[in-house]
This record gives C-alpha cells, sequence and structure tokens, in this order.
C-alpha cells in the first residue's frame, strides 16, 4: 500500500497567508494610527494642512469669520418674483374702480346655428385579409351579427359603404352618400 506525497510546491504554504494577513492588518493599523491621508495632487498651490487632519487642536487664528459681513447692507433684489419653495401664481392686478368704468356683457353675436350631428360609426369589423394575386388584396368584413362580406378597394359593401383604400392591417371605408370616412383597425369581432 503506497501512499502518494505532495510535492512541497503543491501544498498550500500556510506561512505565505499568515504572513500576508499580518501586513495587511498592519497597514490598517498604521493607517488608523497616523491619520493616514491619501496623498493630494500635485499643482502649483501649496496646499495647507489643518490643523485638525493632523490630530492637533484648532488655532483659533486659523479660524476666518467674518461676522461684519452678514450685517452688511445687500444690493437691492428688486421684486422677487420666483419662489422654487412654492407653487403660487402672482394674482393678476385689479384695475381701479375708475379708471376704466364698471365692465359689460360682451355681445355674442346672432345665434350660431348647432354644429352637425356626429357621423354615425360604420357597423362593421374588419376580419382579416385574403391576397388572391400578389398586389391584389381582398378585406374581410363582418358586422358580428352573422352576416359577411368580402371587398376589393373600390368595391361597394351592403349597398351603403365603399372600400376607398386596403392598407396593411386596416383599411379606409366611407359612406356612398358622402358623410364621411372611417378607419378600421384589423380587430375582429368581441367574443359573445
Amino acid at each position: 500500500m503506497s501512499t502518494e506525497r505532495q510535492s512541497p510546491s503543491a501544498r498550500p504554504q500556510t506561512w505565505l497567508l499568515v504572513l500576508l494577513g499580518l501586513s495587511i492588518v498592519a497597514l490598517l493599523a498604521a493607517r488608523v494610527l497616523t491619520n493616514w491621508v491619501p496623498a493630494q495632487s500635485t499643482s502649483s498651490t501649496p496646499t495647507r494642512t489643518s490643523s485638525r487632519a493632523r490630530g492637533q487642536a484648532i488655532d483659533p487664528k486659523e479660524l476666518d469669520i467674518r461676522l461684519e459681513a452678514l450685517e452688511a447692507a445687500r444690493p437691492d433684489q428688486g421684486e422677487v418674483a420666483r419662489n422654487p419653495f412654492r407653487f403660487y401664481q402672482k394674482p393678476q392686478p385689479t384695475p381701479s374702480p375708475g379708471s376704466t368704468g364698471p365692465l359689460k356683457p360682451v355681445d355674442p353675436g346672432p345665434p350660431q346655428p348647432p354644429p352637425p350631428p356626429p357621423i354615425p360609426p360604420i357597423p362593421w369589423k374588419l376580419m382579416g385579409f385574403v391576397e388572391i394575386k400578389p398586389g391584389e388584396r381582398v378585406a374581410a368584413l363582418s358586422d358580428c351579427k352573422g352576416g359577411t362580406w368580402n371587398a376589393r378597394q373600390g368595391e361597394i359593401v351592403d349597398g351603403q359603404y365603399r372600400v376607398v383604400q386596403i392598407g396593411i392591417e386596416s383599411i379606409i371605408i366611407e359612406y356612398l352618400d358622402g358623410k364621411g370616412r372611417q378607419p378600421l383597425r384589423l380587430e375582429g369581432c368581441p367574443p359573445r
């Protein structure tokens, strides 16, 4: 019975792992104990290290407080028209009572005729298309009550409507008497 021995280079060398861990702990301890600050970018302006970063007490001479600037007169801003913290609309100025006089009602003029009634919707639904030859399509229409029609472009449907144009997913159909047009999208009838 032979046992295989691992070569020394194949075994994990625990002393290297321990040494790596100790060096990381030492680096972190050095940062914490010395208040280590990363190096600043080198520029032409000299940088002043504050006493707080060095861990010393703050010198009152380093503080530059100008209280007199708070009491100085500020330039006149005029009337402020914008407040970003409120939704507010400025009220319109009311005219003085003597300048314009009482408001008079506006004359609406002669009565206008009522607008025409809306065009009644076309009761047909587009069920689908059949392509007979390349470029020649036939639209399949239904009234959703059992009546069906097929029509090419320009043909009359149910004696009242004409198919004006057949598109990819819709058709345009119009009344024969010229009341109006309506597009019909490919949607089919609702379930009963």
